[in-house]
């Protein structure tokens, strides 16, 4: 009789075990739901935690990093809520736009702009009742994305955040801002947020992610599904404490005709991943994907994404540009794949990394797998330091040296920021880079 070995459980991965016995039979969902988020529970408790030995964790090895899980978050009354949020940044200050606050993983209708948005065009709702409605539809993602821990462990836990719908044919007048809160008592968080554009819908969705404390554990995903003819722009802001754990996932579906473009910047937490999965349903759709991180302090961040190009005639393009400071480490793995199918297809990627110390580390990993011979595909990955002759030539016209590193930065950062192209999200994240590097020592 031979035994199959199993690897000992760590305490985080134990606490996570007791915490879904404890917290399953509350979860929303139908039936359907249930089974699904089973079905999830029972692979993490084959898997684990995501660690070094899984080729796409190699760099970020959650099981290490999560000592403890610290107990999910219960639903705040209204006045909590506001507590919580009125101690936070509003990082787009007076631009008009509809917000949704979602404050540790919950929907808060009444902090909301329900009414307006609703007179808009669009509609929102908590998930926890979409979930018990539409059921097992709203957990289906695409096969690229359902493998993924991050993935699985928001299946399992995911309690509530909000369903957005913008139906066919309606473009929405101003942008709708997502607010992702997280209070100063260290809580876990799952929340899952559905963004829906009908044929032909148009709309600019803004997610901030703020707050937290050490300790905390916030593993959040947004799906994003563009019907025919959409045209979706969503920017993801996220800049938590430092002392947080963030793993924020973005799953992206494009039908034919549709061009959505998914804006990412990271300047939080003490350990962060970014991860998107994208994939392409219909013909001649496009998809933009643009990140801008900065980093210092021994922050570690992490910019995952996979394209699945499966049908013909579709362009992706994604460009990275990360910054590096002061024992810090930034990572960026990146795979786009062009099934045996998907002929005509372009896809471009670079991803750009500059290092201000000595101690600043960086890991590219760019990858292609092609499986059709009509295509045009490419990919670059560069490295480097402030160069030495600009840093010169600025100073010798009279720029103190600190204001003349800063305008390098801002130079290599400025490509990924103007291809953003809305000036709304444009300003707030110029404001958010100054910012950081003001506070350079």
């Amino acid at each position: 009789m031979t035994i199959e070995p199993r690897a000992l459980e760590t305490r985080a991965e134990t606490e996570l075990t007791e915490a879904w016995y404890k917290e399953r039979d509350a979860l929303p969902g139908n039936e359907a739901v249930a089974g699904r988020r089973k079905a999830a529970f029972d692979a993490f408790r084959q898997t684990g935690l995501p660690h070094r030995r899984v080729e796409e964790w190699k760099y970020s090895d959650l099981r290490n990093r999560l000592k403890s899980i610290a107990p999910f978050a219960a639903r705040r009354d209204e006045a909590g809520a506001k507590s919580v949020l009125a101690g936070l940044d509003n990082v787009y200050g007076d631009v008009d736009r509809h917000r949704l606050v979602i404050v540790d993983g919950h929907f808060h209708a009444g902090l909301s702009d329900m009414a307006a948005l609703a007179a808009d065009g669009a509609l929102a709702r908590p998930l926890a009742e979409a979930l018990a409605e539409a059921g097992e539809a709203l957990m289906d993602l695409p096969a690229i994305a359902t493998k993924d821990a991050a993935v699985g462990l928001n299946a399992i836990f995911c309690a509530d955040g909000l369903e957005l719908v913008v139906p066919a044919g309606v473009t929405l007048s101003k942008p709708v801002e997502i607010v992702h809160a997280l209070g100063q008592d260290a809580a876990s968080t799952a929340g899952r947020v559905v963004i829906r554009a009908g044929e032909g819908a148009e709309a600019i969705v803004l997610e901030t992610f703020l707050g937290g404390t050490e300790g905390t554990f916030s593993n959040t995903l947004t799906d994003i599904r563009a019907a025919d003819g959409a045209k979706l722009t969503v920017a993801r802001l996220q800049a938590e404490a430092a002392g947080t754990t963030h793993v924020g996932t973005a799953v992206v579906t494009l039908g034919a005709k549709t061009a959505v473009k998914v804006i990412g910047a990271g300047i939080g937490s003490g350990f962060a991943r970014h991860q998107a999965f994208v994939a392409f349903t219909g013909e001649h759709a496009r998809a933009d994907l643009l990140g801008i991180t900065m980093v210092r302090k021994g922050q570690h961040v992490d910019q995952t994404l996979v394209i699945d190009h499966a049908v013909p005639n579709c362009d992706s393009r994604e460009l990275f540009k990360t910054v590096v400071d002061d024992g810090a480490k930034g990572i960026f793995q990146g795979k786009i794949i062009v099934r045996p199918h998907a002929q005509k297809t372009d896809g471009q990627m670079m991803t750009q990394s500059l290092l201000l110390s000595e101690d600043a580390e960086m890991a590219l990993k760019p990858e292609l797998e092609i499986f059709a011979d009509d295509v045009q595909c490419a990919h670059g990955a560069t490295s480097g330091e402030i160069d030495e002759d600009l840093l010169f030539y600025l100073r010798a016209r009279g720029i103190p040296e600190k204001e003349a590193r800063t305008l390098l930065v801002l130079a290599f950062l400025a490509e990924a920021v103007e291809e953003i192209g809305e000036e709304v999200i444009v300003e707030a994240f110029e404001a958010r880079i100054r910012a950081w590097l003001d506070q350079a020592a």
